[in-house]
């Protein structure tokens, strides 16, 4: 990705006429939140995306260095623009993210004096459109920082029209109201056991047993929840295992992999526990997590966790 070959740029400064702006196309509603700056295509299955993180991230970034949800984060906003600004999808559609695989080069997280600029190399491997409206994707990315490897993903996830998207959610397709219905905010971990800096960044709560937790979902919180959503967000509950995942761990830890399967949406009015558990070490000899999630006793999501000891 030293040259790119673009045939169409789309920039956030200069789109072509019609197209909202970046924070509609990402879904969010703190125009900071939005990392996309610029786009095009490279074929017809392949486009880039250029993304800025900022060096002093509120929540991404602690520490010098950033967290490696912020490459997750960076692709979900990167997929969600060019759904809508390049394949078509309408911007009223709703996108449910079903797996997520990465591997992030943790060398490359370190930050600077300044903004860090970020290149997606996109491709869409599969793009089956359903009757009714909706389409399921599958979309690889590759991630570079100044020409360096950052990352690599795999992303699977469905946009439907929001009809039927209101007819699978019932009663919790409202955002506003499903927001109002959150549980009162529980107790929160300490926050140096899971790596954190503030307790209001803390989104696990203790239970009393080693190795569960409870989701704790702060709807007041400016980043993870900009604004209303119906469900509790994919990157909430990777923050979560991330937190959990350390909490159990007798040592600092870095996360680098993540293979995630998300099952059903995790309600805000009902408790989210999650469970923690070793799993064997990767090819590398990385060690791993598994964290599962149930609510209302049945599974929510699961993750398989690779991690690396922190730099001090």
């Amino acid at each position: 990705m030293e040259s790119r070959p673009t045939i169409v740029q789309h920039s956030a400064t200069t789109r072509p006429e019609g197209p909202p702006e970046i924070p509609a196309l990402v879904g969010k509603s703190v125009a900071g939140e939005a990392l996309v700056t610029d786009w095009g295509d490279v074929s017809g299955a392949t486009q880039w995306v250029t993304v800025r993180w900022p060096h002093d991230h509120p929540f991404y970034a602690e520490g010098g260095r950033y967290s490696p949800l912020l490459f997750v984060e960076s692709a979900r906003q990167a997929l969600s623009v060019l759904s809508h600004a390049v394949h078509g999808v309408p911007l009223g559609y709703r996108f449910g993210l079903e797996r997520i695989r990465t591997s992030v080069n943790s060398d490359e997280l370190s930050t600077t004096s300044g903004p860090a600029d970020i290149d997606l190399a996109i491709t869409h491997s599969s793009v089956v459109r359903r009757r009714l409206g909706s389409a399921h994707v599958v979309s690889q990315v590759e991630a570079r920082r100044a020409g360096r490897h950052l990352g690599t993903a795999e992303l699977h996830y469905t946009s439907h029209p929001p009809a039927l998207y209101e007819r699978l959610r019932g009663r919790s397709a409202d955002a506003r109201q499903a927001f109002a219905r959150a549980l009162p905010l529980t107790p929160p971990a300490p926050a140096a056991l899971v790596g954190r800096l503030h307790p209001r960044d803390v989104v696990i709560s203790p239970t009393g047993s080693p190795g569960r937790w409870q989701l704790r979902t702060d709807t007041g919180h400016r980043v993870l929840f900009d604004h209303p959503h119906d469900h509790v967000p994919g990157m909430v509950l990777l923050e979560a295992v991330v937190q959990a995942t350390r909490a159990a761990l007798p040592y600092p830890t870095v996360p680098v992999g993540f293979d995630s399967t998300f099952l059903r949406y995790v309600e805000f009015d009902q408790p989210c526990l999650l469970t923690v558990a070793p799993e064997p070490p990767d090819a590398e000899g990385r060690p791993r997590t598994r964290v599962d999630a149930t609510q209302q006793g049945r599974p929510v999501f699961t993750t398989t966790l690779t991690t690396e000891p922190r730099p001090s």
